[in-house]
């Protein structure tokens, strides 16, 4: 069975024209969650941080958050596609990324791109996939 994902502790940030965007924050089938992109919106002062290095903490912990939310943990990640605005800010990236999962027995598999990002002011997105923890499902 298919589940949609939603939670009001990660952003599910409107268009501009005030409409939702049309995705789940996740999908839970089989054991398995996807994420749809996080960015680096807080969820609680709606406002993004113009430091680079807090704008992939609030990512990764908003990636946290949807993950939680279905039924996961953070050391169940095992993948993440990461999306960068410059390349310029690939070894802060690194070093926070590192940081953020540096209590987990296993590393995620990882992809990193440089991209254009859509939203105004948003520097880094993170999309994922997880394991169902065992004693959740």
């Amino acid at each position: 069975m298919i589940k949609a994902i939603h939670t009001e502790d990660a952003p599910f940030a409107r268009f501009p024209d005030g409409t939702e965007p049309p995705l789940s924050q996740a999908i839970r089938v089989d054991g398995m969650i996807f994420t749809s992109g996080q960015g680096p919106l807080d969820p609680v002062t709606n406002a993004i941080s113009d430091d680079f290095a807090t704008q992939v903490r609030q990512v990764l912990q908003n990636l946290v958050a949807v993950f939680v939310a279905a039924g996961s943990r953070k050391d169940l990640i095992v993948k993440c596609t990461c999306y960068l605005g410059d390349r310029r800010d690939f070894a802060t990236f690194n070093r926070v990324y590192q940081d953020f999962f540096a209590d987990c027995p296993v590393l995620p598999a990882r992809t990193t791109v440089v991209t254009q990002l859509v939203r105004e002011g948003v520097r880094v997105e993170i999309d994922g996939v997880a394991a169902v923890d065992p004693t959740r499902q």
